[in-house]
């Protein structure tokens, strides 16, 4: 599938998720960027990802920590398109589920919940 066309399907899968939430969580996550991004684009960049097979990545501030001081430590996810894609075997239904997973997973590590707790919520 051509890379623009996975945009389109996890932008639409971000917004109805997104959609989906409870009004509380959505007025907790509004601060937190989502962002879609080619893993393979960040490793040739040389950015220091914990895997080349990472499918999304939660990264600065959580609601449990303190306010940052400056922008850079905005809280933000990052879902990798080429990763979920190879995970999903190319099965552009499998693909739809788990970026939402993904999101919902890293929003979870937003919310302040540990890996064991957004495990206990299925979200793994």
């Amino acid at each position: 599938m051509r890379p623009e066309r996975l945009e389109e399907l996890a932008q639409r899968v971000v917004r109805v998720t997104m959609h989906r939430l409870p009004e509380r969580i959505k007025t907790a996550v509004r601060p937190c960027r989502i962002e879609l991004e080619w893993i393979d684009d960040c490793l040739a960049a040389g950015e220091d990802l914990p895997g080349d097979d990472l499918l999304g990545l939660f990264e600065g501030a959580s609601l449990s920590d303190p306010t940052p001081d400056d922008l850079d430590s905005l809280p933000r996810i990052r879902l990798f398109l080429d990763s979920l894609w190879d995970y999903a075997e190319g099965d552009p239904e499998v693909f739809r589920q788990e970026v939402r997973i993904t999101l919902l997973h890293e929003l979870g590590h937003y919310l302040g919940l540990n890996e064991d707790q957004v495990a206990d919520m299925g979200l793994e």
